[in-house]
């Protein structure tokens, strides 16, 4: 999701001590993988939902946790690009569902695009899960409660079915044709993803940790304590000063790149911290959630710099932006919305432009990531002819940020 002249929030990146923790946290819990602004989801791909419903029992607990049923194990969590620990509402999401299969002696079944519950079961789920929160006084319990639910589906119903890297079916996994790259170890790129669209096969955000892992590229969930714990207290701990949200917010006032980089505040800030020895990272908040969704994102951002920080303005950067190659089969809302992976490679692109920026290679990370969408887009145009299907789509007006 982002308007050619985009706006984005700062993020701050960790002091030397913060971020040393940071990396041995995620070193520790697993590969890597990356985030940005954009509606992946809702429109490219519903060829999942012609496929045939994937039964199972949540009961059947397989070694690791990575079977057709059982719990979601902590090597499971991270092979999806995720660095927290498993989150404590989804397995309590997984528990209730595996309560409910006992109780209607009926396995539960998932189809369709997001790995979507099926027929009987879903019905009584519903009437479950819609009682449970309204039972949840509490707005923040309810957003959690709501984001658990989604995901812990989407993990189940993807099981035995998409590839965890690249998040696509088995049959049309495109890792063997992306080549994993260094990002400048001076940036570090946050997705900020809705629960909806995690593990859509067609979203971009996961491009970016799939290149250049999560240690430089990190996935954060909206409405998971856990994952937004850990990009806050990153922030935290860097300053206001070096984070930026990439969001085409039209109400907040906005900077190109070469204003933001290239004033002299910014480089006296660069030389105290030098001088002082402190972490240096820059970080850069990717909202990757449909457009109808990212007003609620970027709201919850602004609340919590406020909580963080005492106030609640996210320096946003404008940044220019053409047309993404996944606007072939996906249409934005209008030519200067794009999608997350194109906005990081507009953001390395215009910064490769700045001077002080110039050596660090940006201009071939962000050609990487350019190789990665086109390698996205034919697998996804390849699935949608074998299946019959269009490879254009008409436009809509909830088309997704990415």
């Amino acid at each position: 999701m982002h308007l050619s002249p985009r706006t984005f929030p700062v993020r701050c990146s960790p002091s030397a001590a913060a971020h040393f923790a940071f990396s041995c946290l995620v070193r520790s819990r697993m590969d890597a993988k990356p985030w940005t602004l954009s509606g992946d989801g809702n429109t490219l791909l519903s060829s999942a939902s012609r496929t045939p419903p994937r039964q199972f029992h949540v009961n059947d607990e397989e070694a690791g946790g990575g079977g057709k049923g059982g719990p979601i194990s902590p090597q499971e969590w991270r092979g999806w690009g995720c660095v927290s620990p498993v989150p404590a509402m989804v397995t309590e999401v997984i528990e209730d569902l595996k309560l409910l299969e006992e109780d209607m002696d009926a396995s539960m079944s998932f189809g369709g695009n997001g790995g979507k519950l099926q027929g009987e079961f879903k019905v009584e789920e519903d009437k479950k899960h819609r009682a449970k929160y309204q039972a949840l006084g509490d707005s923040e319990k309810k957003l959690q409660f709501f984001a658990a639910r989604q995901i812990a589906c989407r993990l189940l119903g993807s099981r035995n079915y998409l590839c965890q890297k690249c998040w696509l079916p088995m049959e049309d996994c495109m890792c063997s044709k992306v080549l994993p790259c260094s990002l400048w170890h001076g940036m570090h790129f946050w997705v900020y993803m809705h629960p909806k669209d995690f593990l859509r096969q067609n979203n971009t955000g996961k491009l970016l940790w799939q290149l250049f892992g999560v240690q430089a590229a990190t996935l954060c969930l909206y409405g998971i304590a856990e994952d937004e714990e850990i990009m806050w207290n990153t922030f935290k701990f860097a300053g206001k000063s070096k984070v930026w949200c990439l969001y085409p917010n039209k109400s907040a006032l906005t900077e190109s790149v070469q204003d933001t980089f290239s004033r002299a505040q910014f480089h006296s800030e660069r030389a105290s911290i030098a001088e002082r020895n402190e972490d240096k990272i820059l970080h850069f908040v990717l909202i990757d959630g449909t457009w109808s969704n990212s007003a609620a994102m970027f709201r919850r951002l602004k609340e919590q710099a406020k909580i963080v920080w005492g106030e609640d303005d996210l320096p946003c950067i404008s940044l220019t932006t053409g047309a993404s190659a996944m606007h072939k089969l996906r249409p934005q809302p209008s030519w200067d919305r794009t999608c997350t992976a194109a906005a990081a490679i507009a953001l390395m692109s215009e910064l490769q432009a700045v001077p002080e920026f110039s050596s660090y290679g940006l201009d071939k990370q962000a050609e990487a990531v350019e190789d990665a969408l086109q390698v996205l887009l034919e697998a996804l145009t390849a699935r949608r002819l074998r299946m019959g299907r269009s490879i254009t789509r008409k436009v809509r007006h909830t088309t997704n940020i990415c």
